[in-house]
């Protein structure tokens, strides 16, 4: 029963993981129909060029930023979500909305946004008498703004994810904090929060692996990857960029699949260890 399901895993999965295993050894330029073996020449370059500190700290700053700013803000909005107030369940859709939406389109709507020249942002800035920054050609800016955006698009999803935590909590707990005394504070630190440590555990987990894969914003947003290239966004441009160098980005994709995976088996390992599931 589960062959056909092993089988399209095998090919669509493992086969080109292999595959690009064996490209990221050869010095191959896109289209060409000889390639060169190298051996570990690719990977060598890359750690020793100039660019390696500068894609591999983006990456970082990138996927830090993402995963803490949407988690912190979706507990608590997942907080204001879960209370008994008119008008929750329009709201509850209103925030995962975004989640649902394009890539391509959320990126060219915050596009029109952060225009520095006719942009919803920078009118209001003119309107209080500021100037309005240059997004796109700072490169510290335009990591900013990808980043602004991302957390916008995927917020959602932490605070669905969390309400749904929140209201599988167990009432009898709760309401024996409150009996013994214990404020709404001090019920969600010392309560609520460790018997959430499941969901904080998921969360972390799937929206590391997200922000590390982030493609799309950043491919509209900032077509040059001018500030905001990662792993997965240089390997692009490596490819089918200006360089068609398909062995080069093979070797950065490998490089990205390493991390991936040493993340997730150290989470798995140790963040594991200190979540409750009882």
């Amino acid at each position: 029963m589960a062959l056909p399901n092993l089988i399209l895993i095998a090919t669509f999965a493992y086969r080109p993981l292999f595959a690009n295993l064996q490209y990221s050894t050869l010095n191959w330029t896109l289209g060409s129909e000889t390639a060169t073996a190298v051996g570990f020449g690719n990977y060598v370059e890359f750690f020793t060029s100039d660019d390696a500190p500068r894609v591999l700290g983006t990456t970082a700053v990138f996927t830090v930023f993402t995963v803490g700013i949407s988690m912190v803000l979706g507990i608590l909005i997942a907080l204001a979500l879960n209370q008994k107030l008119r008008g929750t369940t329009f709201a509850r859709a209103a925030v995962f909305a975004p989640y649902v939406l394009s890539g391509v389109g959320v990126g060219l709507v915050w596009m029109f946004i952060f225009d520095p020249g006719y942009g919803v942002l920078s009118w209001i800035l003119r309107g209080v008498g500021m100037r309005s920054p240059e997004w796109f050609n700072d490169p510290q800016l335009a990591l900013t703004m990808v980043i602004i955006v991302y957390i916008w698009k995927n917020l959602g999803f932490c605070a669905v994810v969390y309400l749904a935590g929140l209201q599988s909590l167990p009432s009898d707990v709760m309401e024996a904090a409150a009996i013994d005394g214990a404020g709404p504070v001090r019920r969600f630190w010392s309560v609520a929060l460790p018997l959430l440590s499941p969901t904080t555990f998921f969360l972390l987990m799937t929206t590391m692996l997200s922000s590390l894969q982030a493609f799309d914003l950043i491919r509209i947003m900032t077509p040059l990857g001018q500030g905001t290239s990662t792993l997965i966004y240089e390997a692009y441009l490596q490819a089918f960029g200006a360089y068609n160098r398909a062995g080069y980005s093979a070797a950065i994709s490998v490089i990205l699949f390493v991390i991936l995976l040493l993340l997730t088996v150290g989470q798995i390992r140790f963040v594991e260890r200190k979540v409750t599931y009882s």
